[in-house]
């Protein structure tokens, strides 16, 4: 396993969250500069500046029109980059978070502030969903099953929502679990525990399988799948990037900077995996 950095912008600027776009790109979120950096198939790298540093840019995510979209908490805006930047307003004071695109063309996301699930059709019209007050709903992705799935940090639960917005919670087991990331392998749902050191797992059908990780201190935070059963994960508390193979093994695998604070990860068009360190790089784990 080799793990290598990549610097792609100044400490201060906070990588948080990155997807792999067309053409080979990798995007990333800086949550604290307002902007967004941009790693091209040989490592070129450029920054894009949105002319709003306070919005800070969260979670980013492929679209389904060949452009990449990504949320801005604090001013209340989803905004998409492809041959220019376009931005669609949000309700007031809604704290959008999470993102991902639909099985129905449209782009869905978690309300934090608001506790709601959002949807964004292609023509940008808004349409929320309420969910329990205070449940804090975090990432959001498309389920096998043509639903989105979510994480309820706050009420310590799983979500589903249909696209015609029917809505179901599932309960974790352990208390004060607090998910965050989620993720689908193409069968499952898989999600994080931030707050109990666990890996989880859900079906369709809502069984719900959580596994301890060796370190409970390692602050889970967000998770991709690489194949059915094959996850990675960062655990923020710790400086590791984390694996469970398709047999169930757990492996936990040191960055080389210390305090690097890993946060969003992703997997490219190759096979490998990337991670975002709010010290101002990326991380690119290769087997």
């Amino acid at each position: 396993m080799d793990i290598r950095e990549l610097t792609i912008t100044g400490p201060e600027a906070g990588p948080y969250s990155l997807t792999t776009g067309p053409d080979e790109t990798l995007w990333v979120t800086c949550a604290h500069s307002g902007e967004l950096v941009r790693i091209g198939p040989g490592g070129d790298v450029t920054t894009i500046g949105l002319d709003a540093p306070q919005s800070q840019p969260a979670v980013i995510v492929a679209g389904p029109d060949d452009a990449v979209w990504f949320t801005r908490t604090r001013d209340d805006t989803i905004s998409r980059v492809g041959t220019d930047l376009r931005s669609f307003p949000l309700p007031t004071g809604s704290g959008a978070y999470g993102l991902a695109a639909g099985p129905d063309g449209a782009l869905w996301f978690t309300a934090m502030t608001t506790s709601r699930i959002g949807r964004l059709a292609p023509d940008g019209a808004v349409t929320e969903f309420s969910l329990p007050d205070a449940a804090f709903p975090a990432m959001i992705t498309a389920g096998p099953d043509g639903a989105l799935w979510f994480t309820l940090n706050q009420a310590g639960a799983i979500g589903r929502i249909t696209t015609g917005g029917d809505v179901r919670l599932h309960e974790l087991p352990t208390p004060g679990a607090a998910p965050v990331g989620i993720t689908s392998d193409g069968v499952d749902l898989w999600f994080v525990e931030i707050g109990a050191g666990q890996l989880g797992r859900i079906t369709t059908g809502g069984t719900v399988t959580e596994f301890p990780l060796s370190d409970r201190a390692a602050r889970p935070h967000a998770i991709t799948a690489a194949g059915v059963g094959d996850l990675w994960f960062t655990e923020w508390g710790a400086n590791r990037i984390g694996h469970r193979t398709p047999d169930g093994t757990l492996t936990a695998h040191d960055l080389p900077t210390e305090k690097s604070e890993p946060h969003g990860i992703t997997v490219d068009a190759t096979g490998g995996v990337w991670a975002a360190l709010e010290i101002g790089r990326v991380a690119h784990i290769v087997s």
